[in-house]
């Protein structure tokens, strides 16, 4: 059966015909909130631009989604927090619309030097008033840069190369990296006083609403110009058109506005606001690289595979994911493992990074994939990297991480240990090459496990007759081993036995191994 995907939004061909390859793709623009809601619960997917708002509502009725994709930068208009409860995946296009987003902030804050579309304007109405559109040169200008991300840098490359002076304010951008590309990073506060020419480019997030207000304004230099092609509502209109009607700002130019369309507000009667309508990824090769991206993550997910832009779990940069991949895949199996041999309510989880992981970025994201490996088995409820934190939260159970350089002999070794109100028990693992992934230790005994398939785990008083028993007892219900390991810190005391066994064991043969005189625990686990 098909995947059914709804896009509710205007995408371009090629994304969608990249879709239909592989899912039944369904565009039903213009919906309310509750047609959506009507809808939603037939789809595996929903893909969205900036027309659609995703509440928490449509999520709730989405019970067959697992991916939500938005074909921009952009997910102010997705309830993040709603689609990672339920186990949605969220990601966007951040990259595709980079270079559009950018030569549209250039156009503005060109036009708005030069009073380029007033002029315009008035010469189409026959008039020639040369004096009244008497512009400046931004030749040594200081321009003033707030949020220093992909569309902030590409920004400053451009103004630098009319040489004009770039200032910026970025509290996740080192200077050394600012320094990199020319850009000197500054508080916000010495932003606004020296800025010639100011331009936003963060997200639209509590922290930044209304950022630029009556007092902000205050603090910028007379003459000041403003452009925003990043996000409405990160400028406070209001107080906008007041310091431009009171002569404190010369002029701005505008892309987005506090409510689409902005048919109240104050800017559209000024002549020194130069608007657009939400122009700034408007071009025939943004839009399809937005729409291959997004196209191409929804079919990853929908298929069991990562998304490359996901906004609601820990991400990994693509150059780094082929290095984590190893890691994470076997941190899932030793997740999925441990819980297998534990019994009773899960009430901790300590993970710690050994050896050279611990020195890696990322920790968090194979974090998540052991809850995921844990709970995953034991749930109604789908688990996976997006709400498997929340999932544990939820079910009150305690998380923690410890990096350390000890690695017990390897170079990198994980160990998970967790804890139940009935006992406790651990498993570490290895990576010693992309394809080679062991578990090298449960419990305390040391292992050589392939974590995959059918396996047998039991603790025995090491004397001779008991494996043997236990070999005989599986093979009389047709079940064969494939390999077996033992470990034992001494002679005649307790050890650990591991069979991997090709097929699945009858719990009535399980049963029968735990009446084996000698075995004191055993259990038997699908990796």
């Amino acid at each position: 059966m098909k995947y059914r995907v709804l896009v509710s939004d205007p995408l371009a061909e090629e994304g969608l015909d990249i879709l239909r390859e592989v899912c039944d793709a369904d565009v039903r623009t213009d919906l309310s909130e509750d047609q959506l809601v009507d809808i939603i619960g037939e789809y595996d997917a929903l893909l969205v631009r900036s027309g659609t708002t995703v509440t928490a509502r449509v999520i709730e009725a989405g019970t067959r989604l697992k991916f939500i994709g938005r074909a921009g930068a952009g997910v102010d208009n997705i309830d993040i927090d709603a689609a990672t409860r339920r186990g949605i995946i969220v990601a966007n296009a951040p990259e595709g619309n980079t270079l559009a987003a950018t030569e549209h902030t250039m156009a503005m804050m060109l036009s708005l030097a030069r009073n380029i579309p007033q002029a315009n304007s008035s010469l189409k109405q026959h008039e020639w008033k040369r004096s009244k559109f008497m512009g400046i040169e931004l030749n040594e200008k200081t321009l003033g840069i707030i949020g220093l991300g992909r569309i902030g840098r590409e920004v400053a490359k451009r103004a630098l190369a009319i040489e004009m002076r770039c200032i910026a304010y970025d509290p996740f951008i080192s200077k050394e990296r600012a320094a990199q590309i020319g850009v000197e990073l500054v508080s916000l506060e010495d932003l606004l006083r020296r800025a010639d020419v100011i331009t936003v480019h963060t997200p639209l997030i509590a922290e930044t609403r209304h950022m630029i207000n009556e007092k902000s304004i205050a603090a910028m230099k007379d003459g000041v110009r403003i452009i925003n092609c990043a996000r409405g509502g990160i400028i406070d209109e209001k107080a906008l058109a007041d310091a431009i009607k009171a002569g404190k700002v010369a002029g701005a130019a505008l892309d987005v506005f506090e409510q689409e369309p902005p048919t109240d507000s104050p800017l559209l009667e000024l002549d020194q606001v130069i608007v657009t309508p939400h122009l700034g990824a408007s071009t025939v090769e943004a839009q399809k690289s937005v729409a291959i991206s997004v196209a191409r993550q929804c079919i990853s997910v929908l298929q069991g595979g990562p998304a490359k832009y996901v906004v609601n779990a820990p991400m990994v940069p693509p150059e780094q994911l082929e290095l984590i991949e190893p890691y994470a895949r076997l941190a899932q199996k030793m997740g999925r493992l441990l819980i297998q041999l534990v019994e009773g309510r899960l009430e901790s989880i300590e993970i710690t990074y050994g050896g050279e992981i611990a020195r890696m970025p990322h920790t968090k994201y194979i974090t998540r994939t052991v809850l995921k490996g844990l709970l995953d088995p034991i749930l109604q409820v789908p688990v996976n990297i997006v709400n498997a934190e929340f999932v544990a939260k939820e079910r009150g159970t305690r998380v923690s991480e410890t990096l350390t350089e000890e690695a017990e002999g390897f170079k990198n070794i994980i160990t998970i240990a967790a804890k139940t109100d009935r006992m406790s028990e651990s498993v570490s693992g290895n990576v010693s090459g992309p394809n080679r992934v062991r578990i090298v230790n449960i419990g305390g005994y040391m292992t050589d496990l392939t974590p995959t398939g059918h396996v047998v785990i039991s603790r025995h008083t090491d004397k001779p007759g008991v494996i043997g028993r236990v070999a005989t007892i599986l093979g009389r219900v047709n079940v064969n081993i494939a390999g077996m390991q033992v470990g034992r810190h001494r002679p005649g005391e307790e050890a650990l036995m591991v069979l991997t066994v090709d097929s699945a064991v009858p719990a009535e043969a399980m049963e029968e191994i735990r009446m084996v005189d000698g075995i004191h625990t055993a259990k038997y686990a699908e990796i």
